[in-house]
């Protein structure tokens, strides 16, 4: 018996990142010595501080049950307190954060309060794909921002699209690990507030800063004002599993986000919130040993990739390369002709939006031995042309 989707469901984009999966499992599967670097999956351990606070909070009975839907003060606070820490900002823990079940919900979830059907959501292109998911169910009308190679994939706010309701930006930039300058958000500060949209403002990489310092759009002159910041611990703090990230800024957009989840879920549990409190919580020398060893491997695979004559520029930030592939095929045809001929698993450009063309994303969530490996068979490919 089969069963008509809702026409929502035929708006969704194909989702990108399980392709991918599929196709490296299928060749390990088969024997193949695959490397997967086409996905953003952090590769090493929770620290270990963390893990004993969800062991600590796991056995009380009152995260047994359902707690409050809007999420527990500590980790409220904690956030607050990272904020503070963090960029100077000063949040008000009850009004200007809420807890989410993993930033990739509530990035989908601004677009679901904010947008109707035909609203504009600009997105930029290339960008973080999960994005355009959120508008498609919203019936909302998605709108790339062409990132220019030539800008060094600064959004110029001159080709910002006009008559858009929300408007995304990540910085440290998911794929091309760029950072966005200080006075790239003064210019879109006051075109929110002249033309009235929204800013989601991700930042989840933000700890993961190599050359430069990450921008919080809520530190700068009324960024608190346009928009709302998505930060997830999945990067910081190896906790992509856990499923726990948070959203600071505008309190009108806080409550709305609040308002869907009280509909959508009922909280995440208790004692993962406790968690997330104790990594906000820390010292913060386990994200600078990790920032310290995504540096290092980083570094591994630019000097094995130009040890076969392929100039692979580091990153800004991120655990990302955006790595230039010759025009003589499309990005995804190098990216085919990888895992076929070197048993290497990268990301094409173009699913990241027709910006990405010329262009392959390498993860480094991999041993630095496996990424020196993966940059000599990669080169290999392209020197056979």
């Amino acid at each position: 018996m089969g069963f008509e989707p809702a026409r929502r469901m035929r708006r969704l984009p194909p989702q990108f990142f399980a392709g991918l999966v599929a196709r490296a499992n299928a060749r390990a599967a088969a024997g193949r010595p695959v490397i997967n670097l086409g996905q953003g999956n952090p590769d090493l351990p929770t620290p270990r501080y963390i893990v004993e606070a969800l062991l600590a909070a796991g056995p009380d009975p009152r995260f047994h049950r359902y707690i409050g839907f809007r999420g527990l003060d500590t980790l409220k606070q904690a956030a607050a307190g990272w904020y503070r820490r963090r960029f100077g900002v000063e949040l008000d823990p009850v009004r200007e954060v809420a807890i989410l079940i993993g930033t990739k919900v509530g990035l989908q979830e601004i677009a679901l309060t904010l947008l109707n059907p035909g609203d504009r959501a600009v997105v930029p292109d290339p960008g973080y794909p999960d994005y355009w998911s959120g508008i498609a169910l919203a019936g909302g009308e998605l709108t790339p921002w062409r990132l220019e190679a030539a800008r060094g994939f600064v959004p110029d706010l001159a080709a910002l699209p006009a008559g858009a309701r929300l408007v995304f930006v990540n910085s440290p930039q998911n794929p091309t690990g760029r950072l966005l300058p200080p006075a790239f958000y003064h210019g879109l500060i006051d075109r929110a507030r002249r033309e009235g949209f929204a800013v989601a403002h991700d930042i989840a990489y933000a700890d993961l800063v190599f050359h430069g310092e990450a921008v919080s759009l809520l530190a700068m002159p009324g960024g608190r004002e346009v928009g709302v910041e998505f930060f997830t611990l999945s990067k910081s703090y190896n906790m992509a599993g856990w499923r726990i990230g948070i959203a600071a800024g505008n309190p009108d957009l806080i409550a709305l986000l609040e308002g869907l989840q009280d509909h959508l879920h009922t909280s995440q549990f208790g004692a993962v919130q406790m968690a997330a409190a104790a990594a906000l919580n820390g010292d913060g020398q386990d994200v600078a040993a990790l920032r310290a060893t995504y540096r290092r491997r980083m570094q591994t695979f630019v000097e094995a990739a130009a040890a076969t004559g392929w100039t692979v520029p580091p990153s800004e930030g991120t655990f990302f390369l955006w790595a230039p592939v010759p025009p003589d095929q499309s990005a995804a045809a190098w990216a085919d002709r990888f895992l076929e001929e070197a048993d290497v698993v990268v990301a094409p450009g173009t699913g990241f939006g027709a910006g990405g063309e010329g262009f392959v994303r390498i993860s480094l969530t991999a041993p630095e031995a496996d990424l020196a490996e993966a940059a000599r068979r990669l080169g290999a490919v392209l020197q056979r042309g």
